[in-house]
């Protein structure tokens, strides 16, 4: 066959090709190419590393700021509630106090009215008298014929009023 005595005249002439095309494409590829790869590679880890330490760290900060925000937010959260309490201390004294005046002055209101209430009863009774002595007198006068004297007819009424 002829195909195979041709093998021994250009098997080293393909071995030789293949060598040279393959160290080509490895110093082309494995020497130019790959560490060129491998440094963005490296690159873009270092970055990502970079980026996650800085996030990391942001969130650190962000993290000690709330809670010294919720700490500040305490405080006056307790001062409010500190402020709020002084002021219904003071709302419940004033009202207090405007009680305590107001119920002087409504008692003082009433003493003056029992008084005078006291001063008309007075009045209206020895009025009460008075007519009922003049009317004693009259019916005396008018019944009997008997004429009695204002102070007996004052009396005798007066007596009448202690006694019932």
């Amino acid at each position: 066959m002829p195909q195979i005595s041709q093998l021994a005249d250009t098997y080293f002439s393909q071995i030789f090709w293949m060598l040279v095309f393959f160290g080509l494409t490895f110093f082309i590829v494995g020497r130019g190419m790959v560490p060129k790869v491998m440094a963005t590679m490296a690159d873009r880890n270092k970055r990502i590393g970079d980026d996650l330490g800085a996030a990391e760290a942001a969130r650190a900060a962000a993290e000690a700021e709330e809670a010294a925000w919720l700490e500040t937010e305490a405080k006056q959260r307790a001062s409010a509630h500190e402020l709020i309490a002084a002021a219904k201390h003071q709302a419940a004294q004033a009202t207090h106090d405007s009680l305590a005046i107001a119920t002087a002055r409504i008692d003082a209101d009433v003493s003056a009215a029992e008084a005078r209430i006291a001063e008309a009863r007075a009045a209206a009774l020895g009025e009460i008298e008075l007519v009922a002595a003049d009317a004693a007198q009259e019916i005396a006068l008018r019944v009997a014929g008997l004429t009695i004297s204002a102070d007996d007819a004052r009396g005798a009424v007066k007596g009448t009023f202690v006694h019932g």
